[in-house]
Parts: C-alpha cells; structure tokens; sequence
C-alpha cells in the first residue's frame, strides 16, 4: 500500500492527532500543601489505589477511600491489566464516593503507577478533566511527616455518568498501522513511547518506537515527585515528540505507559494508551518484532 494512502486511512480512522498546541494543564497535579489544606472539602474524594489493602491499613492520608487494584483493572484473552467493563468501573468509582461533580485527587502505591492507571482510567470514562495526581505520593506526604490515618471513612455514595473516550485507547489492529507507519515513512506524524526500561526496549520492541523509561521523569524512586516541567519536555521532545504529532504510549501490559499518559497530557499533549501493550502485541499474528 501506498504510505500516503495509509496516512489517509490513518487520519479518517482519528489516529493523527490535529489541532492547535496546547499548553500545560495545571490541575492535573496537586501538591501536598495543597492537599492539607484541602482535605475537608466535600466536592474533593481523595483515593488510595493499591494493590494490597494493607498498604492503605497500614497508613493512608486521612479521608482517603481505598480503591482496590483488582478492581481496577481485568485479564482478557490473556492480557493482563486491560480495562474492565465500563458498568464495572462506574459501580467502582461511585462506591468510592465519585460523581459527576467530584474533584478526584489520586495516590497510591508502586511509585503512583496504580494513580497514573486509576488517572488514566478516569479520562477514559470522560472524568479526568476533574483529577488531579498528588505530586510524590504517599512517599512525599510522609517525609513531611504529615499526619496518616488507620481509619476508613464512611461510605459515600456517588452518581457517576460515564462518557467514554474511545479516542483514548488504541487497539491491536489501529497499533499495526500506527507502527507501520512509524517505521516506513520518514518525517511521519507518529510517535509510538515505549515506557519500559532500555533494556527490555532492546530486547525487543514495536517497529517504529522509540523508548523514555518513565522512572527517568521523576526525581528518584525514594521521591517521585515530577521533574521540573521544562526539563521533563526536553525528555520527550528529544525522542520527537511534539504538538500536532499522534503519540501513542505502551509498555508491557499498560501500567508503565500511563505514567507517561499522564505527565504528557500534564504537559499539554494529546496522546493515546496502546492498553493491550507488548503483551498484546508479543504474542498476536502479524505483529513483527524490532
């Protein structure tokens, strides 16, 4: 096929990302200042993910509401932390409290990866312009020696109406044209991120990507507050990435990748989460290797 005759189809599919550049989105990330000045407000649900309830029962902030990491996500066809069925994770968030008009604040363990997934989950059913991360986690909070709770608070209620942002999510068949592309047009508009650490991109990786380990945006594992953001752009603008282009994240099974979802949507990008990841892709047909 003609590459320009892909594009086309890739364009008229909503692969190629189009608009104007955008600019930081601030209220993405919280800090803990300002989260302990906040803690009272009752339009703000404040979550815990993790995967062991007994990271949250050992200490978590107080009012925060445990989101358990099962729930969170689902195994299908073989493939690990996949979405679960929207009616699923509308029942999840709204026993945590979360409806439509919520403020959600996110933390959790794994170095804020369950926040990142839990973040990326929430812009999927259409919430995540009322997220927000808490910059460093549960790490920083407790080197401030801010106050923790062992008690869980009562169970709210929320309303929650998903509206769903397919244009989130690339699948097998959409990351097969994107990765052609990639590799096989010079200059294209493509850039597929692989967040995984060098040496498992070397060991090999989707045709056309090229690799930022997402440990190297933070500060240190003991502090994984985000980098400064001009520092951070640097990173991703030296692997090509830029407003304008279709950026498409993956890792190994769509944790990793939605550290970098998040922080390049914080930066202002528009980018999409290839969810099934290397995973998926290791072992489908058609899928080369590089």
């Amino acid at each position: 096929m003609d590459p320009r005759e892909l594009l086309t189809i890739a364009g008229a599919a909503g692969f190629l990302a189009v608009g104007a550049a955008g600019g930081p989105r601030s209220e993405m990330l919280v800090s803990t200042d300002w989260l302990a000045g906040h803690l009272k407000d009752r339009s703000m649900v404040l979550l815990h993910v993790a995967r062991d309830r007994a990271h949250y029962d050992a200490g978590h902030i107080p009012g925060a509401v445990f989101v358990p990491w099962s729930e969170l996500v689902t195994i299908r066809e073989g493939v690990a932390n996949e979405l679960p069925p929207v009616v699923d994770l509308k029942r999840l968030f709204e026993r945590c409290g979360v409806s439509d008009d919520s403020r959600v604040v996110l933390y959790g363990d794994t170095l804020l990866l369950s926040a990142t997934r839990a973040w990326f989950t929430l812009d999927y059913l259409g919430h995540g312009g009322h997220a927000a991360l808490l910059d460093g986690g549960l790490e920083k909070w407790r080197a401030e020696n801010r106050s923790l709770s062992t008690e869980e608070p009562a169970a709210r209620q929320g309303r929650l109406t998903p509206r769903i942002r397919p244009d989130a999510v690339v699948g097998l068949d959409q990351m097969r044209d994107l990765s052609w592309v990639a590799a096989n047009v010079p200059s294209s508009d493509v850039v597929i991120l692989d967040s995984r650490s060098p040496e498992d991109f070397r060991k090999g990786h989707i045709p056309g990507a090229v690799n930022v380990f997402w440990p190297d945006t933070i500060v240190s594992r003991e502090m994984p507050t985000l980098r400064p953001l001009a520092e951070v752009e640097r990173i991703y603008q030296a692997v090509g990435v830029a407003h304008g282009r279709t950026i498409v994240t993956y890792c190994n099974t769509g944790v990793q990748a939605t550290h970098a979802y998040v922080t390049l949507k914080h930066l202002g990008y528009d980018v999409r989460l290839y969810d099934g990841s290397f995973s998926e892709w290791n072992r489908a047909k058609d899928a080369p290797i590089q």
